[in-house]
């Protein structure tokens, strides 16, 4: 037996109401079991309501597995637990006492259980322990709507999510949304494996001075590729030459370091995620778009945004993959693919977030334009549509991933909208 389970009974009343009595046979009448304290702190329950052998209580509600394990949790010594009006567990093995000695009424809610219900849970959490997913079998069981449905609020959900981690960056940055946008954006350009060098990248440097470079896209190639190390090799292409010599001067004038960026990987990646190749077409975004948070901001189709995002590198990237050796020419445009991730990873979290800071609601928007990327293609999502799970854009697909990782994996059944419908599937009390 699992506390959230019992807290889970007792919050969406999935036991015998008509016939409820204390352990001491007093008969109860529930009129509200409260308002669920999702913090670690009190008690489980607050604002409960009921009548107990014809007195009414209005108090708090604490839910336990055991009755001792009011003592385990060192209850009696806390304040906040003197305002419980009922001890709710699944087994009373001792009774509670109050300051005063008066016994805490206990409900002893297996009672009032019914058995189908409790096979069905216990179905979940023991047999679905050694699966991909607890319900991996029943999955199909689960109506598309409630799917659907459900793929919606876990989109929301993660993209709060998102919208927190961004929130920390704009408070280290006094709120400077366009700082914000290119820690987040170098972050994308450097994908998994050069994710983390992207953004020691960024750090690196004040933002401020991305904004003094890009009228000058040689600046701009120098000012990144001087501040990963790039520039530190021996070719004496002029192009290069020119690039050390501007780095010298911003390095100088800005008083560049370079201590706290990460190492850059090459192996194992194909050549266009080179992160040559990456910084220069970054350098390029920058170059072409000097207002990039505002055309973001301002732009609400998918299609407008392929257009910021279409650009290639500089000349001298055309033929080289590297700065030491030359490859046959190639156009180096950031594809359509990579553009999705930078929208979904990036792009619309900020947007999201920038419109809740002025009071726009613009879930709607979002929705729409998620909806309109096409899906991930990861282990996740291949799991869940080998179960038949409908994931037909990015929405479905970023929400299979939200549902896998702090569900799923957690196994957090109870809070599950799946979890839920299966548990409640015609299951009969008494």
């Amino acid at each position: 037996m699992n506390e959230d389970f019992v807290q889970y009974l007792w919050k969406y009343k999935k036991f015998e109401l008509s016939n409820l009595k204390t352990t001491a046979q007093e008969q109860i009448v529930l009129q509200q079991v409260g308002v669920h304290n999702i913090d670690n702190s009190g008690p489980d329950f607050f604002n409960s309501q009921m009548v107990i052998n014809n007195q009414k209580w209005a108090g708090n509600v604490e839910v336990h597995i055991k009755s001792s394990d009011w003592y385990v949790h060192n209850h009696e010594n806390d304040p906040a637990y003197d305002n419980v009006i009922l001890h709710v567990v699944w087994e009373d093995d001792m009774d509670i006492f109050r300051k005063d000695n008066s016994v805490i009424p206990t409900l002893q809610l297996k009672d009032y259980v019914a058995t189908d219900l409790l096979s069905k849970y216990q179905k979940l959490f023991r047999d679905g322990n050694n699966k991909w997913i607890s319900c991996d079998k029943e999955l199909p069981e689960v109506s598309g709507f409630v799917i659907s449905s459900w793929q919606e609020r876990l989109y929301l959900e993660r993209l709060e999510q998102k919208s927190m981690l961004i929130s920390g960056l704009l408070k280290k940055s006094a709120n400077n949304w366009e700082a914000v946008l290119f820690r987040l954006l170098a972050k994308n350009f450097g994908l998994k494996v050069n994710g983390e060098a992207f953004l020691s990248l960024a750090d690196s440097i004040d933002f401020s001075i991305v904004r003094k470079c890009n009228n000058d896209l040689n600046q701009l190639e120098a000012l990144f590729f001087g501040q990963a190390g790039f520039l530190e090799n021996t070719s004496e292409d002029n192009y290069v030459r020119e690039l050390r010599q501007q780095y010298g001067f911003l390095q100088n004038k800005f008083q560049l370091k370079t201590e706290g960026v990460l190492p850059f990987k090459f192996f194992r990646l194909r050549p266009p995620n080179f992160p040559t190749i990456r910084l220069a077409q970054l350098a390029m975004l920058y170059f072409k778009n000097q207002q990039l948070f505002s055309k973001i901001i301002e732009i609400n189709t998918i299609q407008g945004f392929y257009e910021v995002f279409k650009i290639q590198t500089s000349d001298f990237w055309q033929n080289h993959y590297t700065f030491e050796k030359e490859s046959k020419p190639r156009k180096k445009h950031i594809t359509k693919s990579f553009v999705d991730l930078i929208l979904i990873n990036t792009i619309i979290p900020i947007k999201f977030l920038y419109a809740k800071s002025i009071g726009k609601d613009v879930e709607d928007e979002v929705l729409d334009l998620i909806s309109q990327l096409p899906y991930e293609k990861n282990n996740i999502v291949t799991g869940f549509k080998n179960m038949n799970v409908s994931i037909e854009n990015a929405l479905h697909s970023q929400a299979m991933i939200q549902l896998k990782n702090n569900y799923c994996d957690q196994k957090a059944c109870l809070k599950c909208a799946i979890g839920n419908n299966l548990l409640n599937q015609d299951y009969i009390l008494g």
